[in-house]
């Protein structure tokens, strides 16, 4: 005799969905959805989006960005800048044989108290001599530091993404060694200050 079946309860049914909000000086796009039962379980979750999402510029492609669940206005989940990286793909692009690759990796403080952790690379045109390696990271250390002083958090973050700090440092980089790329690669939230939170 068949056993009789216990109906099974639907959970995808009890959950609702949320939509999820890059921050404001990402210019507030829609990132996607979320579903949770309980709208706490959402604080803290995050979300990953490429840059192209947000800007709509196809050259932006490569760029994955992170972004982390902070509070919910009503079905709107709202979050803040968690971290970037470069795609694998993009990043093996730039990667040439004869040639060097310089990294920083470098903790900052930005002037209203948030922590990151960034990575920045250099990527030359031909092999260059140790000595330069360290000039042009001595002129990576000195650009971020002073920016992230100067700069509010989503300030810094906007220039981190958008390629200004880049620039800033391969066009000072430049004059000691023929550059073909410089980016910041890899960006983290380490630390965000609890007042602002």
């Amino acid at each position: 005799m068949p056993s009789k079946k216990r109906r099974v309860r639907d959970k995808w049914r009890d959950k609702d969905w949320y939509a999820v909000k890059s921050p404001s000086y990402f210019g507030g796009v829609e990132l996607g959805t979320l579903p949770s039962d309980e709208p706490s379980k959402l604080h803290g979750r995050v979300v990953d989006a490429t840059l192209y999402d947000i800007t709509n510029d196809f050259a932006h492609q490569y760029l994955k960005m992170y972004f982390q669940v902070t509070d919910l206005d009503g079905k709107t989940a709202q979050t803040i800048f968690k971290g970037h990286e470069y795609s694998r793909d993009y990043l093996r692009s730039l990667v040439r044989r004869r040639t060097t690759r310089i990294d920083s990796l470098l903790n900052v403080t930005t002037k209203d108290g948030y922590q990151l952790r960034v990575a920045v690379s250099a990527f030359t045109l031909a092999r260059i001599k140790t000595s330069q390696e360290q000039a042009i990271r001595a002129i990576t250390k000195r650009i971020v530091e002073e920016k992230a002083v100067i700069l509010a958090f989503d300030q810094f973050v906007q220039e981190v993404v958008l390629g200004k700090i880049a620039s800033d440092i391969y066009n000072e980089a430049k004059k000691i060694a023929p550059l073909r790329h410089v980016g910041i690669r890899k960006s983290k939230l380490l630390l965000a200050p609890t007042v602002a939170a």
